[in-house]
């Protein structure tokens, strides 16, 4: 299992500085996410500063992009940082797409199998020189001159990892992905009984294995170095996870665990405009489902315990910090455990 972190640099001039700090540690990859910042610009600043880990989106919302402009930032990262870039991808929910991005929404797991079919087809004809033809129900690309392609290079097989919840997106990371992006709104059991099958589905229906597509996550931790740390950081935890179980979206994960009148009770309190309450429905029981709780030297290990086998690559589900000094021990002693 190798460790990875997240950074979500507000400073791009500073984003080589913490990529290589991120390398120093010793740990084996780096992700950024599309939040506040666009994901890919911190990563050319990584790919210049470091020599050894991974750099990808974790992740990039696909649809606002037409595959064409997606597969032309991930070629240009991918030969910056010499085959070290995964493009991650993600599909968003239906009213970001339409309202924060205002683009269209449709359908997203047959969507999104065009979209990585067409960014393949796109490539292909990049490194080859082959004619490009694509024609999708989504998406058609027929037009491709030499003014336009990049030259070929050594790192056009470039990995894809999509993200997901439920069971289309787990069988379509099984058929066409080099990996998936659990989403830290998850359980064991949820990993054990819907996600890992549906990626077992997805890749025997292509002819390949599980072992051929990667899981990734950065997990939902608590932990402090005394009881009012732990306390203060359990309460952020159950926050967060009391917003993804609000999302209709993500009811899978509840469903799995009998906790599906959950959804309604968090509901009704956004409803009321009570966010500041929500976390008060969930249990801590519900807290130790969806998260790891250990003091900060012994974290890194129940992390391993927890997720030995189910996940390739793990994280923790805040961003990489090694300047603050409450923060560094939880840093320091993850590098020794997955060293």
């Amino acid at each position: 299992m190798l460790f990875d972190v997240t950074i979500f640099p507000k400073d791009l001039n500073a984003a080589g500085a913490v990529a290589r700090q991120v390398e120093d540690y010793g740990f084996a990859g780096l992700w950024t996410a599309e939040t506040s910042h666009n994901p890919f610009l911190p990563l050319t600043h990584a790919a210049a500063a470091t020599s050894r880990i991974s750099l990808g989106t974790g992740i990039a919302v696909a649809f606002p992009r037409s595959p064409m402009v997606m597969a032309n930032m991930a070629w240009d990262l991918a030969e910056q940082s010499k085959g070290r870039f995964i493009l991650g991808l993600g599909t968003q929910v239906k009213a970001h797409i339409t309202k924060r991005f205002s683009t269209e929404w449709s359908a997203p797991v047959p969507r999104l199998r065009e979209y990585i079919q067409a960014m393949r087809a796109i490539w292909n004809t990049w490194q080859t020189s082959m004619p490009l033809r694509y024609i999708g129900e989504h998406y058609r690309f027929t037009l491709m001159t030499p003014f336009f392609a990049p030259d070929p290079m050594p790192y056009s097989d470039i990995p894809i990892y999509i993200a997901g919840v439920n069971e289309g997106l787990c069988r379509l990371a099984g058929e066409l992905c080099q990996g998936f992006h659990v989403h830290p709104f998850h359980t064991t059991d949820y990993l054990k009984n819907v996600i890992i099958p549906n990626i077992q589905a997805g890749a025997e229906r292509a002819g390949r294995s599980r072992a051929d597509v990667k899981l990734t996550c950065a997990v939902f931790v608590v932990t402090g170095r005394d009881d009012q740390e732990m306390q203060n950081n359990a309460i952020m935890a159950k926050s967060q996870i009391a917003f993804y179980a609000s999302t209709p979206s993500y009811g899978a994960v509840l469903e799995q665990h009998g906790w599906s009148d959950l959804a309604g009770r968090l509901g009704l309190l956004i409803r009321e405009n009570r966010w500041t309450e929500m976390w008060q429905e969930i249990s801590d029981d519900m807290l130790n489902a969806f998260a790891v709780v250990a003091p900060p030297d012994e974290l890194p290990y129940h992390v391993k315990a927890r997720y030995e086998g189910l996940l390739d690559r793990v994280g923790y589900y805040f961003p990489f910090l090694p300047d603050e000094t409450d923060k560094q021990s939880i840093w320091q002693s993850a590098a020794k455990a997955f060293q």
